[in-house]
């Protein structure tokens, strides 16, 4: 029954409408720090209790808090405590200066943290817009309930994550911007109390307050104690780009000092105080799902330093005085493993085994990812068709920094230095792996040297905290190189087929694809940005041989070169400029068409090519960024060799210039050298590559030229970095190959089919 008065009624309407806009961001707490100072945070819920957060943070008592922190000790330094990782993406730095400049923080005193692995700082909002996007933009009404129930997927699923491009546009958006403009909202109410003014007549700028009236300015710490005590607003305004002071402007990173004069700590640096370390070097089953069988360590017993030999059944591990010497005695270890029951001994078998799939799955058969029209009656009735079968390998992510971990184990309880992506799920993977309490599990996170996926993964984690208990002593396991890109998580290789209709004036009518392999983002298959009348994308499953880790751009890397090289080929069929033929597929999309009149522009696209010089073009959008690119090549010898690279993103409004352009290069750079030279190749059903040596790179002089060029759009959600500059290079490289020469690139990588 409902007893409320209809005011009592509507006063609750606007109440919860207020909760509704607010629980997207979370809740503002404040604490007063151990000694003084401010401390700010967002929680999931009014009325968080203060405590256990605030000693992991700032060593007194606080509040508890979720997401993102601010605080402000007394020396006017402004702290941002971030959830997010820095693995040379420059999150760390982006996210400090959200927060700053909502703050109107002094850019020279502010300082970052990284949040400890506690599962109050899961990222909510990365969760929802992975696995709900919908969600983010949802009516007032169903908000607590969609922000209540993904806080709660993000406990259980311990989204303490950094990838997929998320950082900014989820924990910098809706966190640090909103933590930084509720600080600075106190800070000027705590003036307008001690100096008896009205706050509308405070200004701020660089960490102090001002009122020009009476001539009082004070810094931020001054009053950051009495701030504590102000009341917070739950919804406090933000600013608009006009009113950015360094959101938008290209400043200085904050690791890059540490980082220049040896200081900054990675895994592989970890040498935690108190404690004298013992190094391992592991080897992993060369073909996987195979176990140990028998070894002989004899000799490796008899060498210089070495201190255990350990049969884990899954893997062997050499415990040394050093690396050197546990890696040396590790080679002279002779492992019988048992068989592989995979019918997959070569890539050859692999590919016939993604073929075989697909031909069961025919012109119809497959999930049907997306549909649109009749694309089967559209073949039928079109003008011309074209088919053609595409082929991605697997790939390793070869980080500069190899896998490594260091473990101790003592009275029940572990304590882990690692660099990873995932903090609490490597938290718990140590638990399982120990069969203890996660609570019982201390990790120290530091930075990561490269990633691209390759340490969302907890295997190396898990092993060294086995070792370390067997061993009874600290432990620091490193993977070696070869161990690394034969014994780890990948890429997976992908086969599509796909068909095109075209009707008697060339349109694209129809269009039929069909794949194998599907992880995300889970509509990276569908040719969306195009207006096609009648499209049919399918997904045959194949089982993989390799086992599965995102890798950098995930599904994108694959689609993206199978979609616009085919897009590319209806071009051609058509007797149409492959450009032109996009942009006549994107009319009423005026983002996607405003991108690619602009790298059409950068690159002279309609000019006048020099002799043996070809350029291809491929658009694609992901993680939130539509990118266009195009790639020039010089086949004069024959063989294609890397000019020039144009890329224009739009990526809604760039926080930071140049770490958003320095994102984009370095995903063109891991694009091309994936699509010239990567693949890993199998025998016996063991990968054959090793190291740097036959698991090629792309050199220093045979990189392009590379020009990135922004395009802010303005109000729309803001787009990804780190991944969206990849898709388009490999399929804008394999079109300019066909420009040049008429052939047509089907399967990678490139360097393989001029061999």
């Amino acid at each position: 029954m409902n007893d409320l008065t209809p005011e009592k009624t509507e006063n609750a309407k606007k109440e919860r409408s207020k909760l509704a806009k607010w629980s997207r961001r979370g809740f503002i707490g404040a604490g007063v720090l151990a000694g003084g100072g401010l401390l700010i945070g967002i929680g999931v819920r009014p009325g968080n209790p203060v405590g256990s957060l605030s000693s992991k943070v700032a060593g007194g008592d606080g509040e508890q808090l979720v997401n993102s922190w601010v605080k402000i000790d007394l020396n006017n330094v402004v702290t941002a405590i971030v959830p997010h990782c820095e693995m040379g993406q420059g999150a760390h730095s982006v996210l400090a200066q959200m927060l700053a400049d909502e703050l109107d923080a002094d850019w020279a005193n502010v300082r970052v943290m990284q949040a400890p692995a506690d599962g109050s700082y899961v990222v909510t909002d990365a969760t929802r817009l992975f696995l709900a996007p919908f969600t983010l933009n949802a009516a007032d009404w169903i908000e607590p309930t969609w922000n209540g129930l993904f806080t709660q997927v993000s406990r259980m699923a311990e989204v303490l994550i950094t990838g997929g491009s998320s950082s900014i546009r989820t924990t910098g958006q809706n966190s640090m911007r909103v933590a930084g403009a509720a600080a600075r909202k106190m800070l000027v109410g705590a003036a307008a109390e001690k100096w008896g003014v009205p706050t509308a007549e405070i200004t701020t700028k660089d960490s102090v307050l001002f009122h020009k009236a009476s001539g009082n300015s004070a810094k931020y710490s001054e009053l950051a104690t009495a701030a504590a005590e102000q009341p917070m607003d739950h919804t406090p305004t933000l600013k608009t780009p006009d009113q950015f002071r360094l959101m938008g402007k290209s400043k200085a990173r904050t690791d890059i000092p540490a980082k220049i004069n040896g200081t900054a700590e990675f895994g592989i640096d970890a040498v935690p105080e108190g404690l004298e370390l013992s190094y391992a070097a592991t080897v992993r089953p060369p073909v996987p799902g195979t176990k140990v069988v028998s070894m002989d360590a004899s000799r490796a017993k008899t060498m210089k330093g070495v201190l255990q030999i350990l049969n884990m059944e899954n893997f062997v591990a050499v415990v040394a005085d050093s690396y050197w010497q546990a890696q040396q005695a590790m080679n002279t270890v002779q492992i019988e493993w048992s068989q592989s029951a995979s019918p997959i001994k070569t890539m050859d078998d692999q590919y016939a085994a993604f073929a075989a799939v697909l031909d069961d799955a025919g012109e119809a058969g497959g999930e049907e990812v997306a549909g649109k029209g009749d694309a089967k009656a559209a073949l039928s009735n079109a003008s011309q068709t074209i088919e053609a079968e595409y082929k991605a390998p697997y790939l390793a992510h070869s980080p500069m920094e190899p896998l490594n971990c260091t473990a101790h184990v003592a009275d029940g309880k572990c304590d882990v230095w690692a660099s990873t992506q995932v903090p609490l799920m490597a938290r718990s993977g140590v638990a399982e792996a120990l069969n203890i309490s996660a609570e019982d599990v201390t990790m120290h996170q530091t930075y990561l040297g490269g990633a691209f996926g390759r340490r969302l993964g907890v295997d190396e984690v898990s092993m060294a905290a086995r070792v370390a208990r067997a061993t009874g002593y600290p432990v620091k396991v490193i993977w070696s190189r070869e161990e690394d890109t034969q014994k780890a998580l990948y890429r997976c290789a992908d086969m599509a087929r796909m068909r095109a209709g075209l009707d008697e004036d060339g349109k694209l009518d129809a269009f039929d694809h069909v794949f194998t392999q599907r992880h995300d983002p889970a509509q990276a298959c569908v040719p969306a940005i195009y207006n096609i009348a009648n499209t049919s994308v399918r997904h045959a499953p194949a089982d993989l041989h390799l086992p599965f880790q995102a890798w950098r751009s995930v599904d994108h890397s694959q689609q993206g070169f199978f979609i616009e090289s085919f897009i590319d080929e209806a071009a051609h069929a058509a007797g149409a400029d492959p450009l032109d033929f996009r942009l006549a597929m994107l009319k009423g999309s005026a983002r996607h068409v405003a991108v690619l009149e602009k790298v059409a522009e950068m690159s002279d696209w309609r000019g006048t090519r020099a002799e043996g010089h070809a350029k291809g073009v491929a658009i694609v959008e992901a993680f939130g960024t539509i990118a266009a690119e195009v790639v020039e090549i010089d086949m004069s010898s024959g063989k294609p060799k890397l000019v020039n690279v144009w890329a224009v993103c739009d990526a809604g409004h760039v926080m930071n210039p140049n770490g958003f352009k320095n994102q984009i290069e370095g995903g063109i750079i891991f694009g091309l050298t994936a699509a010239m030279y990567g693949e890993l190749e199998l025998e016996d059903g063991a990968i054959v590559q090793s190291n740097f040596h036959d698991y090629k790179m792309l050199r220093m002089d045979e990189v392009p030229h590379i020009e990135v060029a922004i395009i802010n759009s303005g109000d729309v959600p803001i787009g990804g970095a780190g991944e969206p500059g990849l898709p388009p290079v490999a399929p804008a490289f394999t079109n300019a190959i066909f420009a040049a020469s008429g052939k047509r690139i089907r399967t990678l990588p490139v360097a393989k089919q001029f061999a």
